[in-house]
């Protein structure tokens, strides 16, 4: 989980976007990139296929204010979505401190949304984390599109744990804060219950 690091006084959080191929992790993490002012924040790494679609992860240090005297610093990622990029994820995933569900909110996308909730599950599992216990907050992201599911579907069909969730339109900005903000509030009351 955090690593703190006693010489510089930080505790270094880890946050992971993770959902469907192309339903909006990486416009969340750019959108938030691109607000946040330069002295508290790092360098954004992106690598990407032929195609334009992200393989690895955007990664992007935030300062969120000090816990007892520790600067805490969230290292934000991007999961690839893509089914054959799984070896990746697992990867991704070793030592998060919470998460950021994107659903896509089109219709066509909910059996993609469900395979991915599934893997998130099962790739938790695989390293010893309780999907219950871990801070979680879903966004449904493209609610501008006009074929889309209504949210009390997605949360009938996708928030089985009745986690926190936002709608959002990421490439807008529509709830992108909201969602990082929820997030990191429970990571931080964590933190502060385990120090």
């Amino acid at each position: 989980m955090s690593f703190v690091n006693y010489h510089t006084k930080e505790i270094n959080c880890k946050i992971v976007y993770y959902g469907p191929g192309l339903g909006g992790k990486t416009t969340n993490l750019q959108f938030v990139y691109q607000k946040t002012s330069g002295e508290s924040k790092g360098s954004i790494i992106s690598l990407n296929t032929e195609n334009e679609r992200t393989l690895f992860f955007d990664f992007l240090p935030l300062d969120l204010g000090e816990i007892r005297g520790y600067r805490t610093r969230f290292h934000l990622y991007t999961v690839p979505g893509q089914v054959f990029y799984e070896a990746s994820r697992r990867l991704i995933l070793r030592g998060v401190d919470g998460i950021i569900f994107v659903a896509d909110s089109q219709l066509e996308k909910m059996e993609s949304n469900l395979d991915s909730l599934k893997d998130l599950e099962t790739n938790l599992k695989a390293q010893g984390y309780d999907i219950t216990k871990l801070p979680i907050v879903i966004q449904w992201n493209k609610r501008d599109l006009p074929n889309i599911s209504s949210v009390k579907d997605m949360e009938k069909q996708l928030n089985k744990h009745n986690f926190t969730s936002f709608e959002a339109v990421a490439i807008k900005g529509t709830g992108v804060f909201e969602t990082l903000k929820a997030v990191t509030k429970l990571v931080l009351m964590n933190l502060k219950g385990g120090l």
